[in-house]
């Protein structure tokens, strides 16, 4: 009886080792194959985060590169500007300040241009004049050049304007500048694609 007892025992125990070994292995195979499938999603999911940043940082560089480019081009195109007003400034803004000077040649201008107003317009005109040159040209204004002009004509004065003149109908509300940055403007306008020629080709 005791045989038997010790029999039935160990197999019992046997059988729950062996259900015991099989559950385990089947827990152990389940577990893994989680954790394989964890593993791949977390590689598949850094590589995607690979992919995209490597993306972005191409996309950064393309753009960084094409900014470089057109600093690069601006710079130089604003220098060249820089280089083409200096030297049209220097050959033409001191030669018009000079000529704009002269009260003889003031005069010429100022006849040339009163006259040809005069003789499109049947309105007086009015032009101001430097202060600074009122004694030599408010006589000249009021009676040389008014006695030639079929229309009227009245002067001003002013300190703002240093060199050359203001001319325009006395109520037509606008006027042509002939002072000397006017002048210069004019004048480099049409140097500057020759200046440009010469220095860059």
């Amino acid at each position: 009886m005791q045989d038997k007892l010790q029999e039935l025992t160990d197999r019992l125990y046997k059988e729950g080792l062996s259900k015991g070994k099989e559950e385990a292995e089947k827990i152990l195979e389940a577990a893994k194959a989680e954790a394989q499938a964890i593993i791949a999603a977390a590689k598949e999911q850094a590589s995607g985060i690979i992919k995209s940043a490597e993306k972005e940082a191409e996309a950064l560089k393309v753009k960084v590169e094409d900014d470089l480019k057109m600093a690069g081009v601006q710079s130089i195109q604003s220098t060249r500007n820089d280089i083409e007003n200096l030297i049209s400034d220097k050959l033409v803004g001191s030669k018009v300040k000079d000529a704009l000077k002269d009260v003889s040649f003031v005069k010429e201008i100022l006849q040339a241009v009163a006259k040809n107003f005069d003789s499109q317009s049947s309105c007086d005109l009015s032009v101001v004049l430097p202060e600074s040159l009122r004694g030599q040209l408010e006589s000249y204004v009021t009676d040389t050049l008014a006695a030639e002009l079929k229309n009227g004509i009245h002067v001003d004065f002013s300190r703002k304007i240093a060199n050359g003149f203001n001319i325009g109908p006395k109520d037509g509300g606008y006027y042509i500048s002939m002072t000397d940055e006017a002048l210069t403007e004019l004048v480099a306008g049409y140097m500057r694609p020759v200046s440009k020629k010469i220095l860059f080709g």
